[in-house]
Protein backbone atom coordinates (compact mmCIF):
# COMPACT_ATOMS: atom_id res chain seq x y z
CA UNK A 1 0.00 0.00 0.00
CA UNK A 2 1.06 3.39 -0.96
CA UNK A 3 0.54 6.19 1.38
CA UNK A 4 0.33 9.83 0.48
CA UNK A 5 3.31 12.51 1.66
CA UNK A 6 2.42 13.23 5.21
CA UNK A 7 2.67 12.39 8.84
CA UNK A 8 1.44 8.95 10.01
CA UNK A 9 1.49 6.85 12.87
CA UNK A 10 1.92 3.27 12.08
CA UNK A 11 2.08 0.23 14.34
CA UNK A 12 5.74 -1.62 14.61
CA UNK A 13 6.32 -4.99 15.63
CA UNK A 14 9.48 -6.17 16.88
CA UNK A 15 11.05 -9.83 17.13
CA UNK A 16 14.48 -11.26 17.98
CA UNK A 17 17.24 -10.81 20.27
CA UNK A 18 16.40 -12.04 24.11
CA UNK A 19 12.77 -11.23 23.57
CA UNK A 20 13.14 -8.48 26.48
CA UNK A 21 13.52 -5.88 24.62
CA UNK A 22 10.56 -3.82 22.32
CA UNK A 23 10.15 -0.64 20.31
CA UNK A 24 7.09 2.16 20.52
CA UNK A 25 4.21 1.09 19.03
CA UNK A 26 2.37 3.03 16.78
CA UNK A 27 5.75 4.57 14.99
CA UNK A 28 5.90 8.20 14.02
CA UNK A 29 6.03 7.92 10.04
CA UNK A 30 6.83 10.53 7.41
CA UNK A 31 6.19 10.24 3.92
CA UNK A 32 7.89 12.65 1.46
CA UNK A 33 9.25 12.89 -2.34
CA UNK A 34 12.14 11.76 -0.91
CA UNK A 35 10.80 8.09 0.85
CA UNK A 36 9.70 7.12 4.28
CA UNK A 37 11.28 7.90 7.62
CA UNK A 38 10.07 6.53 11.14
CA UNK A 39 10.55 7.17 14.56
CA UNK A 40 11.58 4.09 16.46
CA UNK A 41 12.04 4.55 20.40
CA UNK A 42 13.27 1.29 22.56
CA UNK A 43 12.10 0.49 25.62
CA UNK A 44 15.86 1.10 26.87
CA UNK A 45 18.22 4.30 27.07
CA UNK A 46 21.38 1.60 26.07
CA UNK A 47 21.03 1.19 22.48
CA UNK A 48 23.83 3.69 20.57
CA UNK A 49 23.49 2.65 16.95
CA UNK A 50 21.25 1.09 14.90
CA UNK A 51 22.59 -0.49 11.64
CA UNK A 52 19.84 -1.42 8.69
CA UNK A 53 22.36 -3.05 5.67
CA UNK A 54 25.02 -0.67 5.42
CA UNK A 55 23.48 2.58 6.79
CA UNK A 56 24.10 3.82 10.49
CA UNK A 57 22.00 5.59 12.63
CA UNK A 58 22.59 7.11 15.75
CA UNK A 59 19.99 7.79 19.00
CA UNK A 60 18.02 11.29 18.29
CA UNK A 61 18.64 12.24 22.01
CA UNK A 62 20.82 11.68 25.27
CA UNK A 63 18.40 11.13 27.34
CA UNK A 64 15.17 8.90 28.25
CA UNK A 65 14.88 5.78 25.78
CA UNK A 66 17.30 5.72 22.97
CA UNK A 67 15.30 7.51 19.24
CA UNK A 68 16.14 6.83 16.44
CA UNK A 69 14.86 8.15 12.91
CA UNK A 70 15.58 5.99 10.50
CA UNK A 71 14.42 5.32 6.29
CA UNK A 72 12.30 3.03 5.90
CA UNK A 73 12.54 1.21 1.86
CA UNK A 74 9.21 -0.75 2.33
CA UNK A 75 6.32 -1.41 4.76
CA UNK A 76 4.58 -5.18 5.36
CA UNK A 77 7.93 -6.22 4.56
CA UNK A 78 10.42 -7.80 7.75
CA UNK A 79 13.75 -5.50 7.69
CA UNK A 80 16.97 -7.11 8.90
CA UNK A 81 18.71 -4.72 11.80
CA UNK A 82 21.43 -4.95 14.06
CA UNK A 83 21.65 -2.48 17.30
CA UNK A 84 23.92 -1.95 19.67
CA UNK A 85 23.50 -2.23 23.67
CA UNK A 86 25.33 -1.48 26.19
CA UNK A 87 23.29 -2.73 28.87
CA UNK A 88 25.63 -4.89 29.41
CA UNK A 89 29.08 -5.80 30.90
CA UNK A 90 30.44 -4.63 27.43
CA UNK A 91 28.55 -3.37 24.31
CA UNK A 92 26.81 -6.50 22.00
CA UNK A 93 25.48 -6.30 18.42
CA UNK A 94 22.23 -8.19 18.88
CA UNK A 95 19.71 -8.78 15.07
CA UNK A 96 16.62 -7.86 15.26
CA UNK A 97 13.17 -7.59 12.28
CA UNK A 98 11.15 -4.92 12.70
CA UNK A 99 7.38 -4.50 10.02
CA UNK A 100 5.71 -1.89 9.70
CA UNK A 101 1.79 -2.71 9.01
CA UNK A 102 0.37 -0.40 6.82
CA UNK A 103 -3.24 -1.42 7.29
CA UNK A 104 -2.89 0.62 10.61
CA UNK A 105 -1.20 3.71 8.96
CA UNK A 106 -3.33 6.87 10.37
CA UNK A 107 -2.82 10.44 9.52
CA UNK A 108 -1.90 12.71 12.24
CA UNK A 109 -4.19 14.94 13.32
CA UNK A 110 -6.84 12.55 11.67
CA UNK A 111 -6.69 14.84 7.83
CA UNK A 112 -3.87 13.19 5.12
CA UNK A 113 -3.16 15.98 2.56
CA UNK A 114 -4.65 13.53 0.04
CA UNK A 115 -7.91 14.07 1.45
CA UNK A 116 -7.67 17.88 1.65
CA UNK A 117 -6.69 18.16 -1.83
CA UNK A 118 -9.73 15.99 -2.74
CA UNK A 119 -11.54 18.22 -1.08
CA UNK A 120 -10.30 21.16 -2.51
CA UNK A 121 -11.02 19.43 -5.82
CA UNK A 122 -14.55 18.67 -5.29
CA UNK A 123 -14.72 22.52 -3.84
CA UNK A 124 -13.62 24.17 -7.44
CA UNK A 125 -15.44 21.48 -9.74
CA UNK A 126 -19.02 22.62 -7.77
CA UNK A 127 -17.92 26.19 -7.99
CA UNK A 128 -17.35 25.61 -11.91
CA UNK A 129 -20.43 24.04 -12.00
CA UNK A 130 -22.21 26.37 -10.40
CA UNK A 131 -20.85 29.61 -12.51
CA UNK A 132 -21.72 27.57 -15.74
CA UNK A 133 -25.23 26.97 -14.58
CA UNK A 134 -25.18 30.50 -13.49
CA UNK A 135 -24.25 31.45 -16.94
CA UNK A 136 -26.27 29.57 -18.83
CA UNK A 137 -29.48 30.93 -17.14
CA UNK A 138 -28.77 34.39 -17.09
CA UNK A 139 -28.65 33.73 -21.28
Amino acid sequence: MALANGDYTIEVSLSGGSGRATVKSPANLTVSDRGMKAEIEWSSPNYDYMKIGENEYYPLNSEGNSTFLIDVETLDTDIQISAETVAMSKPHIIDYTIRFDSSTAKPVNGVSYALIFSIIGVSVLIAGAAAYVKRRITK
